[in-house]
């Protein structure tokens, strides 16, 4: 049960997250335009390598790390001072970084990348790993709650103009600030005081420098395509790609989730030899998250004609054709995230992970050379389908000697084909009917009950799941 709450409280705010940008992006795809939302999304993309510098794959480590020595909280309490000096340190150098990058290659929109560093800071300072290695989700839960609902009545109340690009951006870094900075708080019941000669801070280099390739890796595919849609076509095209990428993996969050939830949980029955109780948990993951992205691939497909005019403005109408290409990404992104985040990494198959998506980068950069010049931003979605395509095909081929490919795949062909139904049905309905917050939640509705009740009829494995799940709760209560 303690899975399914951390799920909850993940999910809960994954939700919120999704929530917010329905209501800030059409304001902000208004007030900025495409220009100033092109603009944001560029420098962002840059900021985000050196942010990554810093982090340098250290967030996954110390999440698995404390998964690993919870049980001990004197050894937790030494790794968790370990690795947060050297998180202090590597952030330091990529900050150093950037400030050579700042004063030599970009001029023209200094402001905004000097702005936009309070990313790197905030990373810094950042301890969420050490709660989600604890599974202790509803902490980090409800601080990112408060600050998120904060940072949406700042962004109405302050950003009023094309020219408030810069309070705009201000914002977001400074959230994540004060939000990563009230945390830190709540340590002081869970670590103890550890002797500074006692840490060995550098003895995590190069294990969390193993995990930093994966994680840089992972990142080509929000960064780069923008970054060379913004060389190779314009800001305004990034702009465009940038919001149908959002709102496809702010869908996703609500599956990718049970990612962050499953890493330690994994590591700890890895730690403890329950090799069992991992292939089980994993066969069940999967099952899970197909059931979720399978519909909510198709349902944006079938709504994005009309959703993205509406949703967005006029001037970012292109973005529909692009939501809708990159709408496989949704259940390849999945079914990656049980294969590699929940079974390769927290059982150290490091490695494998890394391979897998490193090759995706490389396949996503030579598809974005010739995608981007003939078909510009809806080139950079199929590229990403294209190259996450591959990760998870590598994922699945590095898994076959430990889980039964055949068990996991068994009864994908259940959610596809309910998961076509509700498409045909939805997307008619789309062309029928005018957009508006009414509508939409009627084609969602109805693409909800005939999902449903396909997944039904075809006694698919997620119904067994959630009956045993109602079973053991009401055994509980009495």
């Amino acid at each position: 049960m303690k899975v399914v709450k951390n799920y909850l409280y993940n999910m809960s705010y994954q939700i919120l997250v999704l929530l917010a940008p329905l209501v800030t992006v059409p304001y902000v795809a208004r007030v900025l335009g495409a220009k100033g939302v092109g603009i944001n999304s560029y420098t962002n993309s840059w900021i985000t390598f050196f942010l990554l510098l810093g982090q340098m794959g250290i967030a996954l480590y110390g999440n698995r790390e404390v998964a690993y020595h919870r049980d001990s909280k004197a050894a937790r309490s030494k790794i968790f001072w370990e690795i947060e000096i050297l998180q202090a340190l590597t952030i330091t150098f990529a900050y150093v970084v950037f400030l050579i990058f700042l004063f030599k290659f970009s001029h023209g929109i200094r402001i905004y990348y000097l702005i936009q560093s309070l990313l790197i800071i905030a990373g810094g300072l950042d301890v969420s790993w050490y709660f989600m290695g604890m599974e202790d989700f509803k902490k980090t839960v409800l601080r990112n709650t408060v600050i998120k609902i904060v940072s949406i009545a700042l962004v109405f109340t302050l950003v009023k103009g094309p020219n408030d690009i810069g309070k705009y951006i201000f914002l977001l870094g400074m959230s994540q600030v004060v939000g990563n900075l009230t945390l830190w708080p709540y340590l002081r019941d869970s670590i103890q005081s550890v002797k500074v000669r006692l840490l060995r801070p550098f003895k995590h280099f190069y294990p969390a420098l193993l995990l930093f390739i994966p994680t840089i890796t992972s990142q080509v595919y929000l960064v780069v395509n923008r970054i060379m849609l913004g060389n190779l076509d314009s800001t305004i095209a990034a702009g465009q790609f940038d919001y149908a990428d959002k709102i496809t993996k702010l869908v996703l969050a609500i599956v990718t989730a049970t990612g962050s939830v499953m890493l330690p949980h994994i590591a700890h029955k890895f730690a403890d030899g329950d090799i069992r109780g991992i292939r089980q948990s994993l066969y069940n993951s999967f099952d899970f998250v197909t059931a979720l992205a399978v519909p909510m691939m198709f349902g944006l497909a079938a709504i994005s004609t009309k959703f993205a005019p509406w949703f967005l403005g006029n001037e970012f109408a292109p973005t529909a054709k692009i939501m809708f290409i990159e709408s496989p990404a949704i259940l390849l992104i999945a079914w990656s995230n049980v294969t590699g985040t929940q079974y390769l990494m927290p059982v150290n198959r490091v490695k494998e992970f890394t391979a897998s998506v490193a090759v995706g980068a490389a396949v996503n950069i030579i598809f974005n050379l010739f995608l981007i010049e003939v078909f510009g931003a809806n080139g950079a979605a199929l590229a990403t389908v294209i190259s996450e395509f591959v990760v998870t095909a590598l994922q699945v081929y590095f898994i076959r000697t430990t889980i039964r490919r055949r068990q996991l795949f068994k009864h994908t062909w259940k959610y596809i084909a309910s998961g076509s139904v509700m498409f045909i049905v939805v997307y008619r309905l789309n062309a029928l009917m005018h957009m508006n917050v009414t509508n939409l939640l009627i084609q969602v509705l109805i693409g909800a009950v005939i999902y449903s009740i396909c997944v039904f009829f075809t006694n698919a494995p997620i119904i067994t799941q959630a009956k045993k799940l109602a079973k053991n709760n009401s055994s509980k209560k009495y």
